[in-house]
C-alpha cells in the first residue's frame, strides 16, 4: 500500500489526508457528537450553581454573553474549515497563518484542555454511577463508595478504557452510541424544565420567582470582576463544539458540513441552556438556603439536589442522564485530542508514530491510546496528590480554552487578510466576527490569569501566596512551551520548513 499522502479536496491544495474514513458522518451525526461533547446535562449540573453564586438572577444574561464569542469564533472556524478541512484544526490553521511556534502551541492548548476534561468527565461519571446504584438499590451507602480512593481510581480507569475502546473503533461506532445517549439526556432535561415550570404554575415551587427582563441584562451585574468570572464560567459550558471540525476529514462534504454542524451545535446548546436555566431559577430562586441555587451546599451538583423535588419518583432519570451525559462526553471528547495528535504526528510536529491509523477502523490508533493514557495518568496523579488540585485544574480550563480558541480565531483574520475586504460576506465572516471573538477570548484569558493569582479564585489553595488555579493554568501552558522546545530539537524539520510539512 502506498504511503504517499493524498491531497485533501479543499481550496488549500497543500493539505493532505491522513487515512481516516471519509464520508462516515453527516450533518446530523456531527451535531449529535458536538452536543455530546459539550455534555449539557453534566455541564449544567456543575456550572449552574457556581455561576449563580457570581451573578445571581442574571444567569441568563451571562449565558447569552458567553454565547456571543463562541458564535463569533465558530463563524471563523467555519471559514477556516471551508478553506482547509484538516483534522488538525487549531494546530494546522494557526500554523498556516502564524507559523510553527504559535501553531504548535494552539495544538497544545487543545490537547491539554481536552486531556484534563477527559479525566474530569470520567470522575463525574464514576460519582453518578455509584449514586445511581444507591438509588436503584435504595442504599445510600453505595453512593459513598466513590469516596474510597482506590476503588474510585480503579472505576475511573475502567470508564476511560471503555470510552477509548469505543473511540478507537471509529466514527461509525462513536456516532451510534451518541445517538442513544444524547437523545436520553435531552429528553430528561426537557422533562426537568417542564416539571419545574409546572410547579411554578401550580404554586408548589420551592421559591417561585417570576422571570424578569432584568435577568437578561448583563449590565446589571454588580462589578466587572463578577461579570468576567461569570462569563469565564459560561465560556466553559459552551466548550466542545469544535469537535465537529476535528471530524472534517470524516464527514460528508468536508468543506461545508463541519462548519455548519459547529454553528448548529452552538445554537442548539444555547436554547437548551436558556430553557433549563430559566426553569431552575423560576423553581428554586437564588437564595442561599434550602433548595436555593445560591446555597453553597447545592453548587457542586444542582440537579442532584433539585431532581427529587422537581421530578418526584422519576428523579433517578436525572442521575442516569448525568451519568450518560458525562459518559457520552467522555467518549466523544476523545475525538479532538486524538485527531490533533494525529495531525501533529502526520506533519512531523511530534513523533510520526502518532500519525498511525488503525487499518481496520480507519481511526487514529496510537493517538487515541495516548490520549487515554494521558487522561488516566493525569487523574491518578492529581486525585492522589490533592482533590483540590484536580478541581482547580478544571477551573483553570477557562484560561486554556480562551487561549487556543483566541489563537485560532485570530488565525482566521490573518489567513484571510488578503480577501477579507472583497465583499460584505468576507468582511463579516473572515474578519469582523473572528476578530471580535478572538479579542474577547484573549482579553478573558488575561483577565482570568490576573484574577486567579488570588488564592480565593478556586478552592482557596495556594503556593507561595499565588493561587493554585493560576499556577496550574499557566503551568500547563508553560509545560507546552518546554515540550515544544524539545520537539524543536528532535523534529527540527517541522519548525524550519513548516510550510512544506503542514501540507505537501
Amino acid at each position: 500500500m502506498s504511503t504517499a499522502p493524498k491531497t485533501v479536496q479543499s481550496k488549500d491544495s497543500a493539505l493532505s489526508e491522513k487515512g481516516l474514513k471519509a464520508g462516515s458522518v453527516g450533518l446530523v451525526g456531527a451535531v449529535v457528537i458536538g452536543v455530546s461533547c459539550i455534555a449539557p446535562a453534566y455541564t449544567l449540573t456543575a456550572a449552574l450553581g457556581p455561576t449563580v453564586s457570581e451573578v445571581g438572577v442574571h444567569l441568563p444574561a451571562i449565558f447569552l454573553v458567553g454565547f456571543i464569542p463562541m458564535l463569533l469564533v465558530a463563524l471563523g472556524y467555519r471559514e477556516l474549515n471551508n478553506a482547509m478541512p484538516d483534522a488538525g484544526t487549531s494546530f494546522t490553521w494557526a500554523t498556516r497563518a502564524f507559523g510553527p511556534w504559535i501553531g504548535w502551541m494552539g495544538g497544545w492548548g487543545l490537547i491539554a484542555a481536552t486531556i484534563i476534561v477527559l479525566s474530569n468527565l470520567a470522575a463525574v461519571a464514576v460519582d453518578f454511577f455509584y449514586l445511581m446504584l444507591g438509588q436503584v438499590f435504595s442504599d445510600p451507602s453505595l453512593a459513598d463508595l466513590s469516596k474510597i480512593l482506590p476503588l474510585n481510581i480503579a472505576t475511573t480507569l475502567v470508564f476511560i478504557a471503555v470510552a477509548c475502546w469505543i473511540s478507537y473503533r471509529g466514527m461509525e461506532t462513536t456516532k451510534g452510541v451518541q445517538y442513544v445517549l444524547v437523545a436520553f439526556q435531552l429528553l430528561v432535561l426537557g422533562w426537568f424544565a417542564v416539571s419545574a415550570f409546572s410547579h411554578v404554575a401550580n404554586g408548589t415551587a420551592f421559591d417561585a420567582t417570576a422571570i424578569s427582563p432584568d435577568w437578561f441584562n448583563p449590565f446589571a451585574v454588580d462589578s466587572f470582576t463578577t461579570f468576567t468570572a461569570g462569563v469565564s464560567l459560561s465560556i466553559f459550558i459552551y466548550w466542545g463544539w469544535d469537535v465537529t471540525l476535528t471530524m472534517n476529514e470524516e464527514t460528508r462534504n468536508p468543506e461545508k458540513t463541519p462548519g455548519r454542524a459547529a454553528t448548529v451545535t452552538v445554537l442548539v446548546i444555547v436554547i437548551i441552556y436558556m430553557t433549563v436555566a430559566l426553569a431552575t431559577l423560576s423553581f428554586a430562586g437564588v437564595g442561599d438556603t434550602g433548595l436555593g441555587t445560591g446555597n453553597p451546599e447545592n453548587q457542586s451538583s444542582i440537579f442532584a439536589v433539585l431532581a427529587g423535588p422537581v421530578m418526584g419518583p422519576f428523579a433517578i432519570l436525572m442521575s442516569l442522564a448525568i451519568l450518560s451525559s458525562s459518559a457520552a462526553s467522555l467518549q466523544s471528547t476523545f475525538v479532538s485530542p486524538a485527531r490533533t495528535l494525529l495531525a501533529m504526528g502526520h506533519y512531523k510536529a511530534i513523533s510520526p508514530k502518532f500519525g498511525r491509523i488503525s487499518p481496520t477502523y480507519k481511526s487514529p490508533s496510537t493517538a487515541t491510546i495516548a490520549a487515554a493514557i494521558a487522561a488516566a495518568g493525569f487523574y491518578v496523579i492529581t486525585r492522589t496528590v490533592s482533590e483540590n488540585a484536580l478541581w482547580d485544574t478544571i477551573t483553570a480550563l477557562g484560561m486554556m480554552i480562551c487561549f487556543y480558541y483566541g489563537i485560532t480565531a485570530l488565525a482566521c483574520v490573518w489567513y484571510f487578510r488578503a480577501s477579507a475586504f472583497a465583499g460584505v460576506r468576507s468582511f463579516f465572516f473572515k474578519f469582523l466576527a473572528p476578530l471580535l471573538g478572538g479579542v474577547i477570548l484573549l482579553v478573558m484569558f488575561v483577565k482570568t490569569a490576573v484574577d486567579s493569582l488570588d488564592p480565593a479564585y478556586g478552592s482557596g489553595s495556594s503556593v507561595g501566596g499565588i493561587g493554585l488555579v493560576f499556577i496550574l493554568g499557566m503551568g500547563v501552558i508553560l509545560l507546552g512551551v518546554v515540550v515544544m522546545l524539545v520537539m524543536c530539537r528532535v523534529r527540527p524539520e517541522f519548525f524550519r520548513n513548516f510550510s512544506r510539512r503542514v501540507g505537501n
